[in-house]
């Protein structure tokens, strides 16, 4: 298990130009390698930034969309059209405007009743990935203010979970839907790549307390990749207290 490496980053600007930066060069790398590129996303406003620069023409005609797949590290259980929808987010302000097939796109059916969407999901990877456990290029991270990542919370029961890669949960926070779907830890560890984007002044305290407190506190500390590599890109607010 490696250690973590982590960036900084003046602004969250400068933060999104690099999430981008490392998003083509790991395309590229697994696309020479293994001749795809299978990346999961996250939802909220810190990745949002980084899809848009992917969308750009600066950055889009750098990755060969033909050969990405994408998935999503949780889903909220509601319509793909609803405006708290993960695949939402991403399908209008990236997918929408880059040439990647409409079968590229692996979404978790939010749609679907938890359970069902869950196992749903389970399979999708299962097809993919044909293995219990999916080893994705790239998993796109945020955290919250509480160090939940994913739809993975402080005291949640998927937190200990070993036996299966996606699980339902039921988690009320800020007011948005409480039933989503999300990996669990050991299927975001099996990852080549885990990048957290963490931004904000209101984060600061969590990220230290994460990052250099003791073991078991925060749902983040789980993210450890068994053989893969985990990098922090901050923001210079969110590293130190003001």
């Amino acid at each position: 298990m490696s250690e973590a490496e982590i960036q900084t980053y003046p602004d969250a600007t400068s933060l999104a130009r690099a999430a981008a930066e490392h998003f083509v060069t790991l395309a590229a790398e697994a696309i020479a390698v293994r001749g795809r590129f299978a990346v999961a996303l996250s939802g909220g406003s810190t990745p949002h930034a980084t899809y848009t620069l992917l969308a750009s023409d600066e950055f889009a005609a750098r990755v060969d969309w033909p050969r990405v797949h994408v998935f999503w590290v949780d889903e909220r259980c509601v319509p793909p059209d609803h405006p708290e929808s993960n695949f939402r987010l991403a399908h209008e302000v990236l997918f929408s405007r880059v040439p990647i097939p409409s079968g590229n796109i692996h979404r978790a059916q939010g749609e679907l009743e938890p359970e069902v969407a869950a196992q749903a999901y389970a399979e999708e990877l299962l097809a993919f990935f044909g293995a219990p456990w999916p080893r994705f290029d790239l998993i796109l991270l945020g955290m919250g203010d509480d160090g939940h990542v994913a739809s993975l919370f402080p005291g949640s029961a998927a937190l200990r979970e070993t036996v299966r890669p996606v699980v339902a949960v039921t988690a009320y926070y800020q007011d948005r839907p409480a039933h989503r779907v999300t990996l669990t830890p050991p299927a975001i560890n099996v990852a080549r790549q885990v990048l957290f984007l963490v931004t904000g002044a209101n984060k600061a305290e969590t990220l230290q307390a994460v990052l250099k407190g003791p073991d078991g506190r925060f749902p983040a500390q789980q993210i450890r990749p068994t053989s893969g590599r985990l990098t922090w890109l901050v923001t210079e607010t969110a590293w130190r207290k003001d």
